[in-house]
């Protein structure tokens, strides 16, 4: 008997909406030509792609000058800060981040750092913000570039963007956010929130996969990281995904078009999955309980169990989620997100991932709720068969 299945797994991509496929299709099998070249199919191609940055732009208030496409958020993500620091590096060598950025922030600054930069990553409390007096201490004469994600991945925490670009442009410095998860789901406005570059994705919107979008004011210098062609007003080289960027526009203006009913539908069905979740499973620590968040991410910590373990039996019942990235989710090593904001290693493995999206349901709430309680339940008598204790997290009053 085939097993009914139930897609809780939003943060880490989307499904391709139908409007967004219609809108790629004819791009595909009429306009393939290549947007570089100078005939007809080539010109056609270039006009495409200028009127879906004319869209992505218009979406956050910026120029269509100052939007670049690139093949993903993580690519954005490595190329702002590489990028930036090495085009701005005779103004200094100190680059500052929080300790819960996304795995492409982490690995460029562990790049950065062997190649001569300094970079200091910022505490972040239970719930996954950052201080904003560790942040004034943090500065240096040096300091020429803070990123800091806009909302994060694995908790959902929305960090007071507007005050964290106001202090770095006191000091002179330019300021770059990961908003892949935030863009589409909420407003955004760079320059009312200051924010002088800026990364986005098409997949987390219900766009297609493999194209992405670096938001750079025309004030900031940048240098290449992938060379090879005159494509992106030549600072990235590389044949332009044309199907892929008028489908990321097309999934950007549906976004922004529905985003108060999108919103206003996931929030009910965020709080009542909360509301089951917690009466049925006992020992479920739900993560950043903040209404600072995105409603669609749930993080929970489930209190004597392995999160392998449970994610492996949710699948198994039909149900997919996550216990974080999912760009690093085939690492058994805990989660650096969970570290940070103050989970034991025991409490860290048990964190699942649930996050919602636009085409859920109450009645697939309800099946995941009792597949969830009931591989809880099974995981945790196991455990307790040999020998495993299962406990309270210190201070939790259930």
């Amino acid at each position: 008997m085939d097993i009914e299945k139930i897609y809780l797994d939003n943060a880490a991509t989307t499904n391709l909406s139908a409007e967004v496929l219609n809108a790629m299709l004819p791009v595909m099998t009429n306009t393939f030509g290549n947007a570089s070249s100078l005939h007809s199919f080539g010109r056609e191609a270039s006009r495409l792609i200028d009127e879906s940055r004319d869209t992505i732009a218009d979406s956050i208030g910026a120029k269509s000058s100052e939007i670049y496409f690139t093949s993903s958020g993580s690519e954005a993500n490595t190329w702002a800060l590489i990028g930036i620091a090495d085009a701005n590096r005779n103004r200094g060598n100190h680059i500052i981040v929080s300790k819960i950025e996304h795995p492409s922030i982490m690995e460029a600054c562990k790049y950065l750092q062997n190649n001569g930069y300094e970079v200091s990553y910022l505490d972040v409390d239970s719930h996954g913000f950052i201080n904003f007096a560790e942040l004034l201490r943090t500065i240096k004469s040096n300091t020429i570039l803070i990123s800091i994600m806009a909302a994060n991945n694995e908790l959902g925490t929305i960090q007071n963007i507007k005050a964290i670009s106001q202090t770095a442009h006191e000091k002179g410095i330019i300021f770059h956010t990961d908003a892949v998860q935030l863009y589409g789901n909420m407003a955004i406005d760079v320059n009312e929130l200051g924010i002088d570059a800026m990364t986005m994705s098409a997949h987390k919107i219900y766009g297609p996969k493999g194209v992405g979008a670096l938001y750079l004011s025309n004030k900031v210098k940048i240098d290449p990281i992938i060379f090879g062609g005159n494509q992106e007003r030549g600072k990235r080289g590389g044949t332009s995904n044309t199907a892929g960027i008028v489908g990321f526009a097309k999934a950007s203006e549906i976004a922004h078009r529905d985003m108060k009913t999108n919103n206003h539908k996931v929030r009910a069905l965020s709080e009542y999955f909360v509301t089951k979740l917690a009466e049925r499973v006992e020992n479920a620590n739900f993560n950043a309980n903040t209404r600072q968040k995105l409603p669609h991410i749930i993080s929970v910590s489930f209190v004597g169990v392995d999160g392998e373990s449970l994610l492996t039996k949710l699948d198994i019942n039909g149900l997919a989620v996550s216990t974080g990235s999912a760009c690093s989710t085939n690492s058994l090593t805990v989660s650096h997100v969970m570290t940070a904001i103050g989970l034991n290693n025991e409490d860290a493995r048990g964190t699942i991932r649930f996050s919602l999206g636009k085409n859920n349901s109450y009645e697939e709430l309800d099946k995941a709720i009792n597949i969830i309680a009931r591989s809880v339940e099974e995981l945790r008598a196991y455990s307790s068969t040999y020998g495993m204790k299962t406990r309270k997290r210190k201070g939790d009053s259930k």
